[in-house]
């Protein structure tokens, strides 16, 4: 059974920076909440492998996922290819305007595949991995901020 979560927030920079601060694998640590994630295979790009980890104090749970959709600056598709988390997931970004500027809505979504095990517990995890999400969009908004003046 697919379980999902999505979220989105409101960044006050242009699509083509929430773009290059959301693509930007390694610095990922310093916005989503226990995450540290590492390029793999390639370049980080269309057919790239990462390996993300969330957890605490080396407790924690492995994603391994291959980069499958690459739609720069709309969209990004993963498919998470690891033994425990099965699945899609990926982010869009939308440019809206905002105070009569260029800003973007960024959505987070996962459509998760798990083990028969672990299903049962999902109506008292996904509580936590959807506060855990709202908190990192949150910290990615400001996180966008450090893009702005940086080159593509």
């Amino acid at each position: 059974m697919i379980r999902s979560v999505r979220a989105s927030v409101h960044v006050d920079e242009p699509p083509q920076v929430v773009w290059r601060a959301a693509t930007d694998w390694t610095r990922q640590r310093d916005w989503m909440v226990g995450t540290e994630v590492h390029v793999i295979a390639g370049a980080g790009g269309p057919g790239s492998r990462l390996a993300a980890f969330t957890g605490v104090g080396g407790v924690g749970v492995l994603d391994v996922m291959d980069v499958v959709g690459w739609d720069p600056p709309r969209s990004c598709r993963v498919a998470h290819a690891g033994g425990f988390v099965r699945g899609a997931g990926g982010f869009d970004v939308a440019e809206v305007r905002r105070g009569g500027g260029a800003a973007a809505l960024f959505t987070w979504w996962e459509e998760f595949e798990l083990p028969a095990v672990a299903g049962p517990a999902w109506p008292f995890v996904r509580p936590a991995v959807v506060r855990g999400l709202r908190c990192s969009l949150d910290r990615f908004a400001r996180h966008c901020r450090g893009y702005r003046e940086e080159e593509p």
